[in-house]
């Protein structure tokens, strides 16, 4: 891949000199995909020189099997690339491949001198100490570069049209946004919801919302600008559609089955006075590991959304402590030190979520009251029992 970025990175910056007022220079977004990274769809610039010189340029590739790569995603050093392809290869992944999806082809009107500068521009981004660029989920991405490049070529900002329903400019989030493209993957969006903070919770410009390339496509319109052209579509005769996550085994769904499971143990407990360890330990470990992961994308992480997290009040490493020492006869103060601590720090979570700007995923809460109720039933027991010693 690296070799084919550079030989044809070398063909466009030679043929680019010849570039006539009828070079075909566009915006192209695909629809939505059913991996992860596909699900807001993905954009390229294609530049047509003539039928033999005729390219997809992208800076949405990365490759899982570089070393280190999921620390290295998780850590927020998502170093992506540009890479340049034939137009024929580009439009046959996604028109004839296993999973075909619908194509948009939005031209951009430039006079000759502007295709050079493009060109010139997109050579020196596919050179080999320039190709490879740190990727940012929301503000420096596939769509946002192809939009950026037109931008620098022509000298000023393309003015761009509403944006689609149901979003409203001035309102809409970069969660909102992900919210509705993620419906059909409720587990996504769940993680999601656990690992970006509040700077991901605020409304949203008009500009801003083109950093997803489903939005993107609906707003370059010929009423909007007068360099885009009315646009092109391909459209496959049976496109991907991904099936979506059923009711019964969505994130909601099972938080409150587990919710019932908790006050069901509970209720128990309190009436024998048997903590069922087994569920705890369970609970507050999966708790502690979720801790680890917002813990680290806080402190270490350099993803610009992931801090500040009110989150870390409900999901730290301290969750450790009880999954350990239940298990000991002398572990129990211990315990309990930590169930103080941990109500509090939940109920003031609780307290304080209604008056700032970080929204939670509406499966949190049940997990949050099975948290609340753990801890509480744990320091109802002692406090009962300290007063029966008495």
């Amino acid at each position: 891949m690296k070799r084919l970025a550079i030989i044809f990175a070398l063909i466009l910056s030679v043929f680019a000199a010849r570039a006539q007022s009828d070079t075909l220079v566009s915006i192209v977004c695909t629809s939505p995909g059913t991996e992860i990274y596909e699900l807001e769809g993905h954009a390229v610039i294609h530049l047509r020189f003539d039928a033999d010189r005729d390219f997809a340029v992208s800076y949405g590739q990365f490759d899982f099997n570089s070393p280190n790569f999921v620390y290295r995603f998780v850590s927020g050093q998502t170093d992506y690339h540009v890479a340049v392809f034939p137009w024929s290869t580009f439009i046959y992944q996604y028109q004839y491949s296993a999973e075909p999806r619908t194509v948009v082809e939005h031209p951009i009107h430039l006079s000759g001198d502007e295709v050079l500068r493009l060109a010139a521009l997109l050579e020196e981004n596919l050179r080999p100490e320039n190709r490879v660029y740190r990727y940012n989920y929301v503000k420096d991405n596939c769509a946002t570069r192809p939009l950026q490049m037109i931008v620098r070529t022509i000298g000023r900002e393309i003015a761009l049209g509403p944006v689609p329903q149901p979003f409203e400019e001035g309102k809409t989030t970069y969660r909102d946004v992900m919210r509705y493209y993620h419906r059909n993957y409720p587990w996504y969006q769940f993680g999601i919801d656990i690992c970006l903070g509040s700077g991901i919770d605020y409304p949203l410009t008009r500009r801003e919302m083109a950093f997803a390339p489903v939005v993107l496509t609906s707003m370059l319109t010929p009423q909007a600008d007068s360099i885009v052209a009315e646009a092109r579509e391909y459209v496959p005769e049976h496109p991907a559609a991904g099936a979506p996550t059923p009711w019964y085994l969505t994130p909601m769904c099972i938080c409150w089955l587990f919710l019932a499971v908790a006050l069901w143990l509970t209720i128990k407990q309190l009436r024998t006075g048997r903590q069922p360890r087994v569920f705890d330990t369970f609970y507050f470990g999966v708790k502690f590991l979720a801790g680890i992961l917002v813990t680290f994308l806080i402190f270490i992480s350099v993803h610009e959304a992931t801090s500040p997290n009110l989150l870390l009040m409900w999901l730290n490493p301290l969750a450790i402590i009880p999954c350990i020492f239940i298990w000991l006869k002398t572990g129990k103060k211990a315990v309990i030190c930590y169930l103080f601590c941990n109500f509090a720090l939940v109920f003031a979570m609780c307290a304080f979520w209604p008056f700032q700007n970080q929204v939670a995923n509406a499966a949190f809460w049940p997990l949050i009251a099975v948290d609340l109720m753990r801890s509480g039933a744990g320091i109802y027991l002692y406090i009962k029992q300290k007063r029966n010693e008495k």
